[in-house]
């Protein structure tokens, strides 16, 4: 097809239309280019008429070139039109960029700019392809669960913010070619190159995947996953998430760390979300808020730079690690609104309005826009912690543990591993399985030790099982941690916080409040006494 057989790059009204990558791309103001999810058919239309600008292509021409082994009827191609249409003419004044030229054709009336792959810009900052996977096993049936772990990974990867990946069936035009990955990037025009593997032996299977730097072939991370075959289309779903999780937070930190003389918006942008990979204490929160403050600095409109700050000013917040919980939930609600005011909303300024409505103890409200996120992106953990939370303080205790467990199945070595613990050692101490809970509890204390509700819940777990010494040692540290008195007595705890519905606070009061005040929480502080 004479579009996507082009080897150049056309750029038009806000657009890149990747011909070698068989891509759109849509540039914000400084150039950053996010896909456009756009069909095949839809695609080789744009690229026949990009590459025609001005000129009538005929109807016949376009159907030939377009659907070149079958017979459509014409309405396809109608159908087709409109799609484009909708995306490229939002906003668009003066009519529509694609002519028609009634019982003739079709004319691409819009300026367009044309280069050659060595004259563009350099690659997108979050730019990936991803290879198809090897198949090292004898079995050649093992072929079609390596296609699909690629095919997965790719749409997973292109559901994270801001990842420009480059599409199925451009990457596997790249199958059984001995390139080396500073081609495939230069061709692509993508910074990244993820290429794997599948092996198995016997009922095991055994995936590796590995990134590479495409402009300096350095190799950046390497896992293996490993599972069971009775289950294949389980397993490849839950390793392309694995994969694809693993690498949202590894690009972060690897784009964080390349060395810059002159920080813009995105380098604040990219420390920022390399500061999350930092354990929970009030320092790194501070750090993080810092960076996206700076970021907000050099682009005051940034949609991003908003929502991540107020997800984390109410991270703080709700962890109690915060001096001024007040004015940072108000800062917070005033970011999430403001983000969400920029079409198209996007699936991070809904994740931080839920945790604006959260950190107001606005569960039920919440929930939705973390479903919403989760529609975006199955595979955001922190918006599956959250609904779980959500879940629990609502009533549908029964829903809580499914969503943490599935969070720690897929970032196993997340930063907030911590939280996802804490998560099932609550639950399991509301349900008095007081053991279970200890052992959840002490692993949430080891992954984040600075966290003072993770702390309380493992005193009063510990005094249930009448540990009485340890769980005074673990309140003692709850209150040392604490940015506010609220472990001074059980007044103020209570006060400090919504403790759900009637039925999930009674479970509170029969397990939380009996063991904390069992590890020696007064009723009430003793400041508060009269003299």
């Amino acid at each position: 097809m004479d579009g996507l057989g082009s080897a150049d790059i056309f750029l038009f009204e806000g657009f890149r239309l990747d011909c070698p990558g068989g891509t759109l791309f849509r540039l914000d103001q400084v150039g950053v280019a996010a896909p456009v999810v756009l069909g095949s058919r839809a695609l080789d239309l744009l690229s026949l008429l990009v590459e025609r600008q001005g000129t009538l292509v005929s109807k016949d021409a376009i159907m030939k070139a377009v659907w070149p082994v079958m017979v459509v009827e014409e309405g396809n191609l109608t159908v087709q039109i409109s799609a484009l249409r909708r995306i490229l003419d939002r906003g668009r004044t003066g009519g529509s960029c694609i002519q028609t030229v009634p019982g003739r054709g079709y004319r691409f009336v819009a300026a367009v700019t044309r280069v050659s792959p060595g004259g563009t810009r350099p690659a997108p900052r979050l730019s990936i392809v991803v290879l198809p996977f090897a198949n090292l096993s004898n079995d050649p049936e093992q072929q079609y669960f390596a296609d699909g772990i690629t095919e997965e990974l790719t749409t997973d990867l292109s559901r994270v913010a801001e990842m420009l990946v480059i599409s199925r069936n451009t990457a596997f035009t790249y199958r059984n070619k001995s390139l080396g990955t500073k081609q495939i990037g230069r061709e692509l025009g993508v910074r990244y190159v993820l290429e794997g593997s599948v092996r198995r032996s016997g009922n095991q299977l055994r995936v590796t995947a590995q990134l590479i730097d495409a402009e300096t072939d350095a190799h950046l991370w390497v896992e293996r996953f490993d599972g069971d075959i009775s289950d294949l289309f389980a397993l490849q779903d839950e390793v392309a998430r694995r994969i694809a999780v693993a690498l949202n937070l590894e690009l972060a930190a690897v784009e964080a760390a390349r060395p810059t003389d002159h920080p813009d918006a995105r380098d604040y942008i990219f420390r920022a979300r390399a500061a999350f990979l930092k354990p929970k204490s009030p320092e790194n929160h501070a750090e993080r808020v810092r960076l996206w403050e700076r970021a907000l600095t050099h682009d005051p409109q940034s949609a991003e730079a908003q929502s991540r700050l107020a997800i984390v000013l109410t991270a703080r917040v709700i962890d109690n690690m915060t001096g001024s919980p007040a004015s940072d939930l108000a800062r917070a609600e005033i970011f999430a609104e403001k983000a969400l005011e920029v079409p198209p909303r996007s699936p991070v300024a809904h994740m931080a309005k839920g945790q604006v409505l959260r950190a107001q103890g606005r569960y039920a409200e919440a929930i939705p826009e973390y479903e919403t996120v989760l529609a975006f992106n199955r595979n955001w953990v922190s918006a599956l912690h959250s609904l779980g939370q959500c879940k629990l303080l609502t009533g549908s205790i029964a829903e809580t543990i499914p969503l943490a467990e599935q969070a720690i199945r897929l970032s196993p070595r997340d930063p907030e591993l911590g939280v996802f613990f804490h998560l099932i050692g609550r639950v399991h101490l509301l349900q008095s399985r007081v053991q279970e809970a200890i052992f959840w509890l002490e692993k949430a204390r080891a992954a984040t030790p600075a966290h003072s509700n993770l702390r309380a819940w493992l005193a009063a777990a510990l005094a249930l099982n009448d540990d009485i010494e340890r769980a005074a040692a673990e309140l003692s540290e709850a209150r040392r941690l604490s940015s506010d008195n609220r472990f001074s007595s059980m007044a103020r705890l209570k006060g400090a916080l919504y403790w759900g519905v009637p039925s999930i606070l009674a479970l509170h009061e029969a397990t939380y409040f009996a063991g904390l005040r069992k590890a020696g929480m007064p009723e009430e502080s003793p400041s508060s006494n009269p003299d």
